[in-house]
């Protein structure tokens, strides 16, 4: 079927002023990295690994951060679809998130395992800068999604499972999808593959992940290096999306303030260090 493009939402001359220079200094800062310098994502995700996990280093409060996770609780998450988070499904072990693997989860008394789900911020974002730390366990598929309306997504089954861009979190060698193009780590999930600057850590090692999103721009960060990079609206990615799975929700490249997901694909996975900075 014909894929109609999206939209660009109207907005007020003085956040265009805003969004465009912030666009036009991390360019800025992304250039100099090519002539010997640092950009921004990749100097701030630097400062950050050296620091103690689940904590701010100064650079990072002093630039407007804030932590999504306190590495002791789930406070400011909850289930999609859900009051509250799955039960037997997500828990919080030595500093990070854990996804509990869907084969270890309790049953009921009817012997069906507990209902599982994906886990979203309470909170959701416009435009935003985000950086967070993932690992793998051998064979698992995960991925962290942004620009998610619950209650949209909630309409189209599985009710459970968040519709929105995905930053693909999987372990490349041993799992099938790993072996698909534009379903590797890294990767806008289904939409765009990362580049070939991508390095990815062995699996069961922390890697570092940072999302761009501001206005219809969007990047993806792996590793201090630039791997994807895409605008909304564009005849490049109209095309993205019209070959896509997602080519028959219309919504689904709305922009919006949207929530901030944790990926259940019913594997093991971890995440440490979650967090974010809002563009005002």
């Amino acid at each position: 079927m014909p894929y109609i493009g999206v939209r660009r939402p109207a907005r007020l001359c003085s956040r265009e002023a805003s969004i465009a220079a912030a666009l036009i200094f991390v360019a800025s800062c992304v250039h100099g990295a090519a002539q010997g310098g640092h950009s921004v994502a990749s100097s701030s995700a630097t400062a950050s690994d050296e620091g103690t996990p689940n904590q701010l280093t100064s650079a990072e409060r002093a630039g407007g951060w804030r932590l999504l996770f306190d590495g002791t609780s789930l406070s400011g998450w909850r289930g999609h679809g859900y009051p509250g988070v799955p039960a037997g499904h997500w828990t919080v072990i030595d500093g990070a998130i854990k996804k509990i693997a869907s084969g270890k989860v309790p049953v009921q008394a009817d012997g069906q395992p507990l209902e599982g789900g994906d886990l979203m911020t309470e909170a959701s974002f416009g435009d935003f800068e985000l950086a967070w730390q993932w690992k793998v366990t051998p064979g698992a598929n995960s991925g962290l999604k942004y620009n998610v309306s619950e209650e949209l997504s909630t309409s189209i089954p599985p009710m459970h499972a968040a519709k929105g861009f995905e930053y693909q979190m999987i372990d490349d060698d041993h799992h099938p999808d790993g072996q698909l193009v534009k379903h590797k780590s890294g990767d806008l999930y289904d939409l765009i593959a990362a580049n070939d600057r991508k390095h990815l850590r062995p699996v069961g090692e922390w890697n570092d992940s940072r999302v761009v999103f501001i206005g219809n721009h969007g990047e993806h960060w792996l590793n201090g290096e630039r791997v994807v990079e895409f605008d909304l609206a564009t005849p490049r990615m109209d095309s993205a999306l019209a070959a896509s799975k997602f080519r028959t929700i219309p919504w689904f490249a709305e922009r919006r303030r949207g929530h901030i997901v944790l990926q259940d694909h019913g594997d093991e996975v971890y995440f440490r260090s979650i967090r974010i900075k809002e563009v005002k």
